[in-house]
């Protein structure tokens, strides 16, 4: 979607069919429907945030430090957490099973349309591959599916962790022959699941069911990924613009859109990682641009520390301010709208400066980013008590949308992959294979881009990598998988998660696995088993 005039049919848009059956619907000209359906289903995998974020390093709680939040701080995390992870994926596997099964057995093709029928089927075997790497990651070996569902079954049982991965290989190394380098807005390029495709194999060569082999294949793959395109012919902001969602750094996004059926207008990304705003005088609620919050996360300090002075991508990221969007006489010092009402400085104020800037709207420093609620400086204005906004941090800038319905409804495509992404892949499997100087290359590149410094990595770890993805990709990846893919997880969040500091409950035996959901273990004959320890 290029800007909010972008018409309907340059997105994938489904169609509302009634009253008619498969046997007398599906025909090889409307076939493409069941395809558009797959890719449909991924916008409920896609906004729903359920272990992706919290847990980990960059991301925590925003409540008090003392409460508790179990996908967090790990303390009685069980079964009765996760369901829409689960299902969401196995509802893209299922609709990309059907397409398979109708496109081989059911549809009649004609000779000259046997390339659509590949084609379709290609994109349904890529996408399977994608929801299934989803769920090896969180829950080790799940139930492998591959048949259109006929009848209701309960006897579904668990493939082994090596099983999974095998078939996510097959499946994507099957589907890339046939996708295409340039296909039409939305739809996975062969590109795209290279980049997945390497990632799979980056993630395989961590676990017993992998080998060191699996880093190079990795990297070749990434470097396929990539092609010709050069991050840096534009900027991390120019690849945030709201009227540029459609570049070529992007490989693969999740659309979405203002015209044609209500779910096409249904992202809720533009409301993570921020505090109620419209707490603060001066802030309405329906006109805000900032937003409404609805997800219980945010940055932790350590996130903030990564961002060097010279980072470009900080200000695209977050909002060091927030800014009056109407009058408010009734607030600290008669705000009018333009008026700056909350201030989040980079490095801490001095005591004169700080004073002063209290006199014209509330400042938090950066030990200040967690909830509570600081002493008043005497003889200001805007006195810290004044403020019913118990939790002050710099919001999320780079998700921001500009037709939204407070905390739903937004029209921003969400980016699955881009190519700075697969540089970063590039970089963890060239060192995972051991040849740095290849890594260094392509973590550089990454950096260059933020800096304008070429060169600036002279030597290259793990810890390296991972702070570059967290100020490059933070609330576009998977965070906590990919701590757990890198043995990072229970490392990184004892030094830098600050609830997990106060009362982590994070156990290596039970954690880097997620329970499988209670309501699936009810609905099984006893053959789906749980994860152990839950």
């Amino acid at each position: 979607m290029l800007s909010l005039s972008y018409a309907c049919e340059d997105y994938l848009e489904e169609e509302i069919y009634s009253d008619i059956t498969s046997e007398n619907f599906i025909t090889q000209d409307n076939a493409d429907q069941l395809v558009i359906g797959v890719y449909s289903s991924l916008r409920n995998v896609y906004n729903e945030y359920t272990y992706q974020f919290l847990g980990t390093d960059i991301f925590t709680s925003k409540s008090e430090i003392f409460s508790f939040n179990a996908t967090n701080d790990y303390f009685n995390l069980n079964s009765g957490t996760g369901l829409a992870v689960w299902s969401n994926n196995y509802s893209v596997i299922g609709k990309a099973n059907t397409v398979i099964n109708r496109f081989e057995n059911q549809i009649s093709w004609s000779d000259a349309n046997l390339g659509d029928r590949d084609y379709g089927i290609a994109q349904a075997k890529a996408l399977r591959g994608l929801a299934y790497f989803n769920l090896v990651q969180q829950y080790g070996g799940v139930v492998i599916e591959l048949e259109e569902a006929q009848t209701i079954r309960t006897d579904y049982a668990r493939s082994s962790e090596a099983e999974t991965y095998a078939q996510i290989i097959l499946d994507l190394e099957e589907a890339i022959p046939t996708l295409i380098d340039n296909p039409s807005t939305g739809r996975i390029s062969k590109r795209a699941a290279q980049h997945l495709l390497s990632e799979v194999y980056l993630t395989r060569a961590y676990t017993s069911a992998g080998s060191s082999a699996d880093f190079d294949t990795a990297a070749a793959l990434a470097e396929q990924a990539i092609g010709n395109y050069d991050i840096r012919s534009q900027s991390y902001a120019e690849v945030f613009d709201y009227d540029n969602q459609e570049n070529d750094e992007i490989l693969f996004a999740v659309q979405y859109g203002n015209s044609g059926l209500a779910a096409d207008k249904s992202n809720n990304k533009h409301s993570l990682f921020m505090n109620q705003v419209f707490n603060y005088p001066g802030v309405n609620r329906t006109t805000t641009p900032y937003g409404v919050s609805s997800f219980g996360a945010m940055p932790t300090p350590f996130f903030y520390s990564l961002f060097a002075d010279n980072d470009t991508r900080e200000d695209a990221t977050i909002h060091r301010a927030i800014i009056a969007d109407s009058d408010e006489p009734d607030g600290p010092d008669n705000i009018v709208t333009g008026d700056t009402i909350v201030y989040y400085p980079k490095n801490a104020l001095d005591a004169e400066e700080l004073a002063e800037r209290l006199d014209r709207y509330w400042v938090y420093q950066p030990d200040q980013y967690l909830f509570g609620l600081p002493e008043d400086v005497p003889g200001v204005n805007y006195l810290y008590s004044l403020n019913i906004e118990r939790t002050n941090f710099p919001i999320f800038k780079k998700f921001d949308d500009q037709d939204f319905n407070e905390d739903t409804d937004g029209a921003r495509d969400t980016f699955v992959y881009r190519v700075a992404g697969t540089h970063l892949i590039a970089a963890e499997a060239y060192l995972g294979a051991g040849n740095t100087a290849a890594a260094l290359n392509h973590l550089n590149i990454v950096r260059e881009r933020a800096t304008g410094v070429a060169n600036e990595y002279t030597s290259v770890t793990i810890d390296d990598i991972l702070n570059e993805r967290a100020l490059e990709l933070a609330g576009e990846d998977n965070r906590w998988a990919v701590l757990k893919r890198t043995g990072k997880l229970e490392e990184r969040i004892e030094l830098y998660n600050p609830h997990v500091i106060d009362h982590g409950a994070f156990d290596a035996s039970i954690h880097l696995l997620r329970p499988i959901p209670a309501n699936e273990l009810q609905l099984s004959d006893g053959s789906l088993v749980q994860n152990p320890g839950y």
